[in-house]
């Protein structure tokens, strides 16, 4: 064992009991702790800059609440219909790669936690875990969505939908914001040697450079050339419904509204693809605002449901954003960060908390249920500025770890 792992054991032998972890950010910050460098720098990095990774979070801040008060909130109900399908809370876990960078059973923690507590789970394309895998350790009502990267060879992506459907998919997510993949510099700065995605290697692809961090290595088979009118292929090919995930801007949601999609996904990938993008919850403000304007549509609404994700770390941020009109929500990375820190128990407790804080602030807030969350309920009217000053919050300040620039090596003295 080598000194820094003995160092990283020991740091992981000094975590605090569970008990003590009081929200998502504080798994974040053990995690930072206790992960090996390389599976932290993939989790955590973001492009260029991160600049559009801290305006993902910054962007709640300028939504504040107006409350309503003297209503009977003995009893509040956060469950939600997600596509049609029930959810405990208006929260999927949304699709992220290479579970087992953090926890040797990778994505089936999460599958296991999903069973356990009523959410839907989104499995990712790069999943560590193969995709059958996490099938099979799934309970037989269990609702599963299935997030898809556009393979070059469409025959390779026309497998992957088909047995997804036949293996009981409820809705068919296709990523649609990453052409190329961003930049990462603190992910670059590694040397991906963990094993390839079941995909990856069932495609032949995995001879590629991994000098480049993980996200380089198990990208390459990315369709760049994906465009509006393969939708028809996919109806073509699959039942499923049609969920775009990454739209960025109302004319392309409008475009996927009219092109009879069941939805999109309002996303910058978690701030890993082009910086300066505007976060989701931003987004959908103007979303809900243009597709009425120009459809007459209101939000939420089933047959066209808009989700949001992104810089999430409270159940406040979910109301704000179903306030706006998002059917859900789709948290990763804190939920990466849980598992990565305490194992199975870590996702258990971190999905207890965000029920008791829905508990809380929908009381708080004077909604008895997820329908009388109205846009009443939220000033948003600072959410376009992007220079406002906020509260700073410590929490989320004091885990983002600053990107680093290029150092010398270390140089043995002569003397």
């Amino acid at each position: 064992m080598s000194e820094e792992e003995r160092a990283r054991q020991g740091r992981i032998d000094s975590r605090p009991r569970l008990s003590e972890i009081l929200n998502l950010h504080d798994f974040e910050a053990v995690a930072r702790q206790v992960m090996p460098e390389k599976a932290w720098a993939y989790y955590s990095s973001a492009a260029d800059d991160e600049i559009t990774h801290r305006e993902n979070h910054a962007a709640f801040h300028r939504i504040w609440f107006r409350p309503r008060i003297l209503r009977d909130v003995t009893k509040v109900d956060w469950s939600t219909r997600i596509l049609g399908h029930r959810s405990s809370m208006p929260v999927y876990i949304t699709a992220t790669a290479l579970g087992k960078l953090g926890h040797p059973d990778g994505e089936l923690n999460l599958t296991r936690a999903a069973a356990k507590h009523g959410l839907i789970q989104m499995i990712p394309t790069l999943a560590s875990c193969s995709f059958d895998e996490i099938v099979d350790a799934a309970n037989a009502a269990q609702v599963l969505f299935f997030q898809l990267y556009v393979n070059k060879d469409r025959s390779i992506t026309k497998r992957i939908v088909e047995h997804a459907e036949n293996r009981g998919i409820k809705a068919l997510f296709i990523t649609v914001d990453a052409p190329q993949l961003g930049r990462r510099e603190k992910d670059m700065r590694q040397k991906f040697d963990a094993e390839d995605p079941s995909e990856v290697s069932k495609a032949g692809q995995g001879n590629v450079d991994r000098s480049q961090g993980a996200a380089r290595a198990i990208s390459s088979f990315i369709d760049p050339g994906l465009q509006w009118a393969d939708l028809d292929w996919f109806r073509s090919i699959t039942k499923m419904p049609l969920i775009l995930k990454g739209v960025q801007c109302w004319e392309d949601t409008l475009e996927a509204y009219d092109r009879g999609l069941a939805g999109v996904v309002l996303s910058n990938h978690g701030g890993r693809q082009l910086d300066f993008a505007r976060s989701g919850v931003e987004v959908l403000a103007e979303v809900v605002a243009k597709l009425k304007e120009k459809r007459g549509l209101s939000f939420p609404n089933e047959r066209f449901q808009l989700f949001v994700d992104g810089g999430v770390r409270r159940a406040t941020d979910v109301i704000k954003a179903v306030a706006l009109g998002a059917t859900a929500v789709g948290i990763g990375r804190p939920f990466l960060y849980a598992y990565s820190s305490y194992g199975p128990n870590g996702i258990d407790k971190a999905l207890q908390i965000l029920h008791e804080e829905f508990e809380m602030n929908m009381r708080l807030l004077g909604a008895r249920t997820i329908a009388e969350i109205v846009p009443e309920m939220v000033d948003a009217s600072n959410i376009h500025t992007h220079v406002v000053p906020v509260p700073m919050d410590n929490l989320y300040e004091g885990n983002y770890e600053r990107l680093l620039g290029a150092r010398l090596r270390e140089v043995k003295s002569k003397l």
